[in-house]
Parts: structure tokens; sequence; C-alpha cells
């Protein structure tokens, strides 16, 4: 009998709806849920959020068993699902809480996020687009705040939300990918 691992990933795509859907119907993604961070205000609310009062970011945490999906994969989903070379903005979405981010747990996944990263930069250049903007830092001390619960999973009690993610429309390169 396999014995269930469970790590956790944290990315910023924009609006955390449309991402949190991705990541939720990934084989291997335990949970998923919708919060804050990156920010300087203890216990954000969304409100302060959309005003860019607080500095934090929308994000998405991914409990996920390494076993079924590897990080990497969650990686390559990153990369395509949302445009990293825009900064702050996300199609009609525009301020620092809609900014591309990726908050690494360990430094094994830092490296593979500073590595993925370079990969994806690759092909952007090969299709002569602009250079990634995503912010790459260690969790350490920054604390995920959960979203308020209209948010969690939002897109299942709204099926028809809005899903605000524009895409560079380039695949991620398989052949380069570990």
């Amino acid at each position: 009998m396999r014995v269930m691992t469970t790590s956790t990933a944290y990315f910023a795509t924009g609006c955390f709806w449309g991402a949190e859907r991705r990541f939720w119907k990934m084989a291997g993604v335990i949970d998923t849920s919708v919060g804050y961070m990156g920010g300087n205000t203890a216990n954000p609310s969304y409100e302060e959020i959309c005003i860019g009062a607080t500095g934090h970011a929308e994000m998405v945490k991914v409990d996920f068993d390494p076993n079924l999906v590897s990080y990497q994969r969650l990686l390559e989903e990153f990369w395509t699902m949302h445009d990293p070379t825009s900064l702050n903005a996300q199609g009609g979405d525009i301020g620092t809480q809609y900014r591309s981010s990726i908050y690494a747990t360990s430094a094994e996944q830092m490296e593979n996020a500073l590595a993925s990263r370079d990969i994806y930069q690759s092909a952007l250049d090969a299709a002569g687009l602009d250079q990634i903007v995503t912010e790459i830092l260690p969790v350490q001390d920054t604390k995920y705040y959960f979203a308020e619960e209209y948010h969690q999973k939002y897109l299942v009690k709204n099926p028809n939300g809005y899903d605000c993610h524009s895409t560079t429309g380039i695949a991620f390169p398989k052949l380069a990918a570990k």
C-alpha cells in the first residue's frame, strides 16, 4: 500500500479563480485554496488588496502528491496558464495584486522554478516575445492568508464566472523539461 505524500506549492498568475481551477483539475493535486501573499499587511481583506494598499498578490496554494504529479509539471502549467511577461497585469486586471509570482517552499523548488523559467524564456525568445517578469522568491517567513470563503473554488460555485487569464500561446518545451 502506497502512503500519500503531500507537498505544497504557491503560484500567482493574476486573478486566482481561473488558476485555482486549472490546478484543481490536475491529477495528483490533492487540494487547492486561494489567498494572499507577499504583502505588508496582516490578515488583508479582498477590498484592501483590490485598492493596492497591502502589497499582496492573489495566490493559489496547491497541495499535491509528488508521487502522482511533479513540481515540474505544476511549473509547466503555471508558465503556460498566464502571460509571465506582463508586469503587474493579466489581461484587463491591472495592479500589483495581479503580478506573476512563485513562492518556493524548498531549495529544490527554488532550483526547479528558476530552471523552468529559463527553459520557458528560451521558448519565448524563439517566438520573439518579451522577457519574463515573474518574481521567484523563497517562502521563508512569508505568510499565506486564506482568502474569503466566497473566493474558494469560485468557479465551482459560479461555473460561468470570470476566468481572467491571458496567455503567451507558447507551450512549455517538452524536450527540455526534466
